[in-house]
């Protein structure tokens, strides 16, 4: 398996709805606070994202006011 197969799942797993849903924020009022859009964010949301810039990571951690261990998790461990 190839980090860069396209087929193959990141493994990864996007908190950003619970993240949203507990501050009572929209996909939208994040998009217009980061400067990202919102299809963007979607994808990411989503866990179709197959990468993301630092400095964008760093936008949304910082407007969730969260770590990126609570946006970011491991898929496999994520039911726990």
């Amino acid at each position: 398996m190839s980090p860069a197969d396209d087929d193959e799942a990141t493994g990864i797993h996007c908190r950003l709805d619970e993240l949203l849903a507990a501050r009572g924020m929209t996909l939208a009022r994040l998009s217009e606070m980061v400067g990202v859009s919102v299809v963007n964010l979607s994808i990411l949301k989503n866990d179709r994202a197959r990468a993301i810039r630092y400095s964008t990571l760093s936008a949304i951690c910082r407007a969730l006011e969260c770590e990126v261990g609570d946006l970011l998790v491991r898929a496999d461990l994520r039911a726990r």
